[in-house]
């Protein structure tokens, strides 16, 4: 399923998940506060479904669902290792698995920083300064992981 990033109940869903209030969302477009609550409940079912379906396409076992903040917690079956698909604002759809990796040589490593600093900051996280995307990814995760 696809994500509108640009539709309106997005923008509504994005601003919700940063913590303000329907009624405050309502006013800023001058609208009724009902018709913010239908497009987030409406937002919520998208994200679901389309975090579910991220999950059995790359075959991970769900753990929990957290459509209002847009995270899925599960297990990939065929790496055998822990996943997080999670929705950015600015990154979109993503999916990441638990690695040890050797970052240092890899090509996707800005793209990696960038992505991980930037979903932190969506999320009102503060992490460590390291220059290493696996330690980045492991406390980023885990302090998600106490927030669903």
């Amino acid at each position: 399923m696809f994500l509108p990033l640009n539709d309106k109940q997005f923008e509504f869903w994005k601003l919700k998940r940063s913590g303000i209030l329907s009624i405050d969302i309502a006013r800023l477009f001058d609208i009724s506060k009902q018709a913010v609550s239908k497009a987030l409940i409406n937002m919520d079912e998208r994200i679901e479904k389309t975090l579910l379906e991220m999950a059995s396409a790359n075959q991970i076992e769900v753990e929990r669902v957290n459509p209002e903040r847009g995270i899925l917690f599960g297990h990939s079956a065929p790496f055998n290792v822990n996943a997080i698909i999670f929705v950015s604002a600015r990154h979109g759809m993503q999916v990441w698995y638990e690695h040890e990796g050797n970052c240092g040589t890899c090509n996707r490593y800005t793209q990696c920083i960038e992505l991980l600093w930037d979903f932190a900051d969506e999320m009102k996280i503060k992490l460590e300064k390291t220059d290493d995307p696996t330690k980045l990814a492991n406390e980023l995760f885990e302090k998600l992981r106490g927030l669903t």
